[in-house]
Parts: structure tokens; C-alpha cells; sequence
């Protein structure tokens, strides 16, 4: 929705809010914000509010911790599911910038938000109007333990699609999409998953940044309304083994001068068009590159792994679940690519910048050519999926981390302040993980040994 600034400051007096919050987003895709009382809105929306950048994941060094935050004043948005007996309150999504010369404030380049739009700014030198952005998030619902902290009990036993009281989160879930449909979300389906205890809400795509913004609104209400009823709702990728993980699919379009949708092509056999087959080998080829991007914690490997209907290979098919890729059925304005891998722990921003300039890399014809796979690649050897040349996705953080290093396209995209500061943060966790001794290890080798 556009909002004036006059439109702001009306709805603040007409409904009481108290407060505001200039939220934005770190390296890690964590929501973050400033909290500012009502009357500091005019200073709020004349990008005055100031902030300590070296206090946060992967900003500033402490010589240049000064930045600012400018909030988007289409995102402001009245917080429904927050407590308001003393006052409501309100947010903005705010843009990172950082002092400039003469006290002109310049974009941090840091800033995941920024990031993004740097990409989509480049999309539109190519002559493309949108990147259109559809996900798919998948989370998990957990019993709050007697002190209030997450356990690993379900609250529920349901599989796909089960009703209540199999789906014991029923209730839950209806009061998630309630709550989003009060602050604009257009909520498409919500349904239990595969494993118990795991859900999926899904609403309408919408431009990249702005579906970018809606993924961390998302988890936000979830997480708060999760906790009204005594859950805990989680996003890591895979928080039980022996069941599957929680995806994010992301679901890719891109939209002409003149509002078309370019992966369209009524005159092909499968009517996908060749700057869509373009799009997807540079999707393809870039896989093991911006896989840290978008799998990006020592976690999110334990979910691609065979067996559990998550995509492990790089491939691609318009029928085959079982690949990276799959092209939905329908066709004309909704022809779009359905990239599997991706998991809910990614920060949108940067995920998304990765897939989108992955992508483009294809439409410039500088990738190679994957045709598409109809065999189930879960049960396929791999001598045969080798003859095939199908490469699997990284393993392990690591080897994410090391296909990310060998991507110099991947770098450009999120820029040398996200590399530099990303690498060094995943080194540490990987470095970290290493040195843990897992009950895994424990259970299979303390008496064997």
C-alpha cells in the first residue's frame, strides 16, 4: 500500500499508537529494530533516527558504527497482535544508510535490504519490469516446556493435509492466517505438512523486495502467535532427524516493459519460453554457488539429504519432484520456476539476490545448457545419475561455503561488505560445529569404543 506522510501521521492519531518500530534486518536474516515513541515520528520519517552499527551481525566495524535508518514509509504497518493497553504500536521497514560527505546519508552496503534492490535495479538494465517472488514457508509448532523455553515435544501426530484433532494445531494455524489477513497478507492455503508437527501458510507472490519484506513479517506473526497458544514455532531447516525438514520454495517470474510474463510461449510444446530455459541453466549453473546463500547454516544440510523429499540434485524438470527445479502446471501470466532447495533459515534478501542473478546470468547466455530430468533421482544410483552429469548440491556448510568462494558471481551480487563479513561469520560456525561432539557420536561410539 502507498502512504504519504500525512496518511502516517493520521492513522497514528486516529488509532492511538504509542510506538514505533524501525525494523530492518542483519547478515543473518534476523529482524532487528530501533524503538521510538510516537513523537518521533517526524524525525523517524525525515530519516533521523540513528543506530550503533557495530553492535549488530555483520554491519560496521566500531570506527564507523553511526548509521541510520530510512524507513520505507509503504511498509508502515499497525502491529494488531502486539499488546495495546498502554497504546498501540506501529512499524516501518526501514533501509540501512550510513553518514556520507557533507551530511548526506549514502546506502550502507552492507545492508541485506540493499542488497536486494541493487540487484533488482540491475534486472531493470536488462529491460525487465519485475522479478515476481512466490514462497512457500514451512515451520515447525513445538510444546513450550514448564519454564517456558522450546522443547522437542510435537503437538500433534498429523501428516499431509490431516484435520483436527489429528492436526492438534488446527487452531493455531487459523489464528496465523487471521492475524495476517487483518495486515494485508492475501493468504492462498494453509495446510499440515509432511511431518508431524510441521505447517505451511501460503500467500500471494508479490515483487522481490516487497515478498522479501512479507517473509519477515510472516515469521514475526508466527512466532508471536505460536506463543498465545503455548507453542513454539521454528524455522530451522531441520529440527528432528528421521523426518523431513522445512523448505522454503521459492517460486520465480519475470515480468516485460509491458507487464508480460517472459517465461511464457504459447507456441512451445511444454510453452515455456527459451529465455525461460535460459533463466533456469543459469539457476543451474550457479546452484552450488549461492547455495550458501540460501541453505546457510550447518543445519540446513542435514535437510538435503535423500529420503525425505527435499531436492539434493541440480537438476530441473516441469513434472519431476524429485529435482531442484520443478515448473508448475499452470501456464500463461502464472509460468513460473519453483526453486525446491531453498530452506527457511535463509535471509530472503540475500537468497533471493543469489537466485535472481544466478538467473539473469542464464538470460545473458552465459551458462551452460541442463536439459530437463524425468527419472526419480531418489532412486537412482550414482554411477547412473553420473552418466546423466547430475551434480548434487553441497553436502555440508563447507562445501557451501567453498562452491560460494569459487562463485565470483555470487560475490557481485551480494557485494564484497556481505562476503567478507558472511565468510568470516560461517567460518566461525563451521569451525564450531567441528569442534561439538554430537549425541549422535556419543550414542554410537562411547560403549563401541
Amino acid at each position: 500500500m502507498k502512504y504519504t506522510k500525512e496518511d502516517i501521521r493520521k492513522i497514528c492519531e486516529e488509532q492511538n499508537i504509542k510506538y514505533i518500530r524501525m525494523m530492518f534486518t542483519d547478515m543473518d536474516g534476523m529482524l532487528k529494530n530501533v524503538e521510538i515513541p510516537v513523537d518521533r515520528l517526524e524525525d523517524a520519517m525525515n530519516n533521523s533516527i540513528m543506530f550503533d552499527g557495530s553492535s549488530i551481525e555483520g554491519f560496521a566495524r566500531v570506527y564507523e558504527a553511526d548509521m541510520f535508518l530510512h524507513p520505507d514509509l509503504d511498509t508502515f504497518l499497525v502491529l494488531s497482535w502486539e499488546d495495546s493497553r498502554y497504546g498501540k504500536a506501529a512499524r516501518f521497514i526501514c533501509d540501512v544508510y550510513k553518514p556520507g560527505e557533507n551530511g548526506v546519508h549514502v546506502p550502507f552496503e552492507g545492508d541485506p535490504r540493499g542488497v536486494l534492490k541493487r540487484n533488482v535495479e540491475f534486472m531493470k538494465t536488462l529491460g525487465f519490469k519485475a522479478f515476481n517472488c512466490g514462497v512457500e514457508p514451512e515451520f515447525f509448532l513445538f510444546k513450550l516446556g514448564p519454564d517456558g523455553k522450546p522443547s522437542l515435544d510435537f503437538n500433534d501426530t498429523g501428516d499431509y493435509f490431516d484435520l483436527a484433532p489429528i492436526d492438534n494445531a488446527v487452531d493455531c494455524r487459523r489464528d496465523i492466517v487471521l492475524e495476517l489477513q487483518k495486515i494485508g497478507f492475501s493468504v492462498e492455503a494453509s495446510h499440515h505438512e509432511a511431518a508431524p508437527g510441521q505447517h505451511e501458510i501460503d500467500f500471494k507472490y508479490d515483487s522481490a523486495v516487497e515478498a522479501c519484506d512479507n517473509v519477515q513479517t510472516f515469521k514475526l506473526v508466527v512466532k508471536n502467535i505460536a506463543r498465545r497458544h503455548g507453542l513454539h514455532a521454528t524455522f530451522m531447516p531441520k529440527p528432528v532427524a528421521g523426518i523431513n525438514g522445512s523448505g522454503m520454495h521459492v517460486n520465480c517470474s519475470l515480468l516485460s516493459s509491458d507487464n508480460k510474463n517472459v517465461f511464457f510461449d504459447p507456441n512451445t510444446e511444454n510453452k515455456l519460453s527459451q529465455l525461460a530455459l535460459d533463466w533456469i541453466d543459469g539457476i543451474l549453473t550457479h546452484a552450488k554457488g549461492f547455495c550458501f546463500l540460501t541453505n546457510p547454516t550447518v543445519n540446513s544440510y542435514k535437510r538435503i539429504v535423500p529420503g525425505f523429499e527435499a531436492p539434493c540434485y541440480i537438476s530441473w524438470s516441469d513434472s519431476n519432484r524429485s529435482t531442484m527445479i520443478r515448473i508448475p502446471a499452470a501456464r500463461g501470466m502464472a509460468t513460473r520456476t519453483e526453486v525446491r532447495s531453498v530452506d527457511v533459515s535463509a535471509n530472503p534478501y540475500l537468497a533471493i539476490s543469489g537466485i535472481l542473478r544466478a538467473g539473469l546470468d542464464g538470460v545473458m547466455h552465459n551458462c551452460k545448457h541442463f536439459n530437463p530430468v524425468y527419472d526419480d533421482l531418489y532412486t537412482m544410483n550414482d554411477a547412473d545419475r553420473k552418466k546423466k552429469h547430475i551434480e548434487s548440491l553441497p553436502a555440508n556448510l563447507k562445501e557451501a561455503m567453498d562452491g560460494f568462494l569459487a562463485d565470483k558471481l555470487m560475490q557481485e551480487a551480494v557485494g564484497a561488505n556481505v562476503t567478507e563479513k558472511l565468510i568470516d561469520a560461517k567460518k566461525k560456525e563451521w569451525d564450531d560445529f567441528r569442534r561439538s561432539v554430537t549425541d549422535w557420536e556419543i550414542k554410537r561410539y562411547i560403549e563401541l569404543y
